[in-house]
């Protein structure tokens, strides 16, 4: 894709002057969580709730256990993110362990509670390496679970998109070709797996134009204080952790606070490539944990609404 004199100036802006100077905060920004499985952990999530909230973003999402691990508190925690932070709540829906019947219920409830916004995903079996086998009665993939949806209910869909391509995939066309499947069965947008290097982002969404994609693909941004931990989220999904971060969080296991800088700092220059780039909308996997994506935010230009300052 040849740069735009837009782009051109922002590599000027991004390479000449401090790399976070100036910025309008022209940006949109959405956040996930994951459901409580404590009273101690709902705490620290509503926590994580009401710090993001102030910056207004376009939706939050709640993730989904399979086999309804954590669908009652996945269902409750949405329903309290509607109703007393009065924010867009998506709550995510699988395919696994579950007949097309025990998803319309579902479903049907999300929609009486307020819920409009799904992030359909097809799911993986839950244990590492093990094939997805989908249930007799229920949907076979995500594309599938979409029109399902779509014919519940005028939902706003989200799907996932792999910029490193899903790990059961033939081929990384073929991952294309399957996100373009979701997406004409009636999503909105794509939401991608993680991933640490922009290249590869904007690699993906020239592959996806020229496959005929045009619905929006946000980047999934995942701040790392743990690099053990995102090694497993990474081998789940097929994203690569470059050589050069493990070197990054050497000798910081006893330092929470430096390893939180070092976190802030690698994920923020990301987004600021991904935004030379002409990104404007980023999708922040929290954790639960809000003070990395807000500082990033802020790094953006992002400020609370209402706020001039």
């Amino acid at each position: 894709m040849t740069p735009t004199l837009d782009q051109l100036h922002e590599f000027r802006t991004a390479t000449d002057a401090p790399l976070f100077s100036g910025l309008p905060g022209d940006v949109a920004v959405s956040f996930e969580f994951f459901p409580p499985k404590s009273a101690k952990m709902e705490e620290q999530l509503w926590d994580a709730v009401t710090q993001l909230a102030p910056l207004g973003p376009s939706f939050v999402s709640v993730t989904y256990g399979a086999g309804g691990s954590t669908r009652e508190r996945t269902h409750a925690t949405v329903a309290r993110i509607i109703g007393e932070a009065q924010l867009p709540a998506a709550a995510h829906l699988t395919c696994v362990a579950a007949s097309k019947a025990e998803i319309r219920e579902v479903a049907e409830q999300y929609w009486e509670a307020g819920v409009r916004h799904i992030v359909a995903l097809r799911g993986d079996a839950g244990e590492p390496g093990a094939p997805f086998t989908p249930h007799p009665e229920g949907y076979a993939s995500a594309a599938e679970l979409v029109a399902g949806l779509k014919a519940i209910a005028d939902f706003d869909i989200s799907v996932a998109a792999y910029p490193e391509t899903h790990p059961d995939a033939v081929s990384p066309q073929d991952d294309i070709d399957n996100l373009k499947r979701k997406l004409d069965a009636g999503a909105t947008r794509a939401i991608s797996q993680f991933f640490f290097s922009p290249e590869t982002f904007f690699a993906f969404r020239d592959k996806c134009a020229a496959a005929g994609i045009d619905a929006p693909i946000l980047p999934g941004i995942l701040p790392v204080t743990n690099v053990a931990q995102a090694r497993k989220f990474a081998a789940a999904c097929g994203a690569a952790i470059p050589a050069w971060m493990d070197g990054l969080f050497e000798g910081l296991d006893e330092q929470p606070a430096a390893r939180q800088l070092v976190a802030a700092t690698v994920a923020a220059e990301l987004c600021r490539r991904l935004y030379a780039g002409g990104v404007r909308d980023f999708h922040f996997y929290t954790l639960n944990r809000p003070e990395l994506a807000y500082a990033i935010c802020h790094l953006l230009g992002k400020r609370p609404v209402g706020d001039k300052a």
